[in-house]
């Protein structure tokens, strides 16, 4: 898939998630295969480009190419500003979030908030435009609800404004993440329109990925949950529509290094404190779903050190190895809760 003057190695992008697609897991799903991946949201705020969480989101040392920057608001002035400001720091492609459905960002008005005021929409669009020389992208959802469902009218008016990639995830904001992803309206969308689409919701597996793709003849997808703690899930649904064939799990001993790395990378970005507690989230990403995981998720989030962070988590993989030599996950936390006991 191409962006403007980037072709991307595939057709698998990583979403943006707030406090998730940080500089260290956006490097690692790229590894891994993604060809895509989208920072965190920056906000338009002119007042907090030298906060230490603003800077952190706009690091993009030694990420591999396209750098594409997720910035949010309702300014038109703003977010042209945020623009211009976010690729004066090493953004190649601007993306616009008018998608998030956090109440933090409707409740002034950003996010998918925008998606009730259409002309709004379009004086954001010409302003982000008109404001840099980089690719613009745009993501949306299928409406504010679903008595209100305008998505094709904001891809139509997006591709006609100058934007060269639309995002969708298929839901309306009111329905957050729950119910089914409606692929139906993301094909309505794609016939709309002549841009590239990118396809998001509920894509959790190669076989779902595949069936997105072909169901909405979308030109890509976004895989957002699911790549938390398997960011090998962009080798698998490579490898998988490539082949037809599914890749064998990853070791349990190369998943202990990919934790380790990721971890390292972490605590380097963050500093030592800070990056303990980000890690907390990936490591109980990561160990979801295993055998003993819950008792060692549970015990993992008293410790306050990295030294006992790395300890624990070389323990708990040292016993995995004992089982097999490569992961095996159950179902559910039910299912996890009962394996446990069994064990015991």
């Amino acid at each position: 898939m191409q962006i403007g003057p980037y072709k991307l190695r595939n057709n698998l992008v990583v979403a943006p998630m707030a406090g998730v697609t940080d500089r260290p897991f956006r490097m690692l799903c790229k590894r891994f295969g993604a060809g895509l991946a989208v920072s965190e949201m920056v906000t338009s705020n002119s007042l907090l480009y030298g906060s230490a969480k603003t800077l952190r989101r706009a690091n993009h040392e030694g990420e591999v190419e396209p750098i594409s920057v997720q910035i949010a608001g309702a300014d038109p002035k703003m977010m042209a500003e945020a623009a211009r400001h976010n690729v004066d720091n090493g953004a190649q492609i601007i993306d616009i979030n008018m998608g998030c459905p956090a109440k933090k960002i409707c409740n002034v008005m950003a996010g998918s908030a925008l998606l009730r005021d259409e002309p709004l929409v379009a004086q954001i669009l010409k302003a982000v435009v008109n404001a840099v020389d980089v690719p613009v992208t745009l993501k949306i959802r299928t409406g504010w609800d679903k008595q209100n469902r305008n998505a094709i009218a904001v891809a139509k008016m997006a591709e006609d404004i100058g934007v060269q990639a639309l995002a969708m995830h298929g839901r309306t904001r009111a329905c957050l993440y729950h119910g089914e992803a409606e692929y139906d309206t993301i094909a309505e969308v794609k016939q709309a329109i002549k841009i590239p689409l990118i396809a998001n919701g509920d894509i959790t597996s190669p076989e779902k990925a595949k069936y997105v793709l072909d169901y909405t003849q979308a030109d890509a997808v976004m895989i957002g949950r699911a790549a938390q703690g398997r960011p090998w899930i962009f080798r698998e649904i490579e490898h998988y529509l490539n082949t037809g064939e599914h890749m064998l799990a990853p070791t349990v001993s190369e998943i202990h290094q990919v934790m380790l790395q990721h971890l390292d990378d972490l605590y380097e970005f963050y500093g030592e404190l800070t990056g303990m507690r980000v890690a907390r989230k990936h490591i109980s990403w990561y160990t979801k779903g295993l055998a003993g995981s819950a008792n060692f998720r549970h015990y993992m989030n008293q410790l306050q050190s990295i030294e006992e962070q790395l300890g624990a988590i070389n323990e708990f993989f040292a016993q995995l190895q004992t089982h097999g030599e490569r992961l095996q996950y159950v179902a559910d936390e039910a299912e996890e809760a009962t394996a446990e006991a069994l064990a015991a």
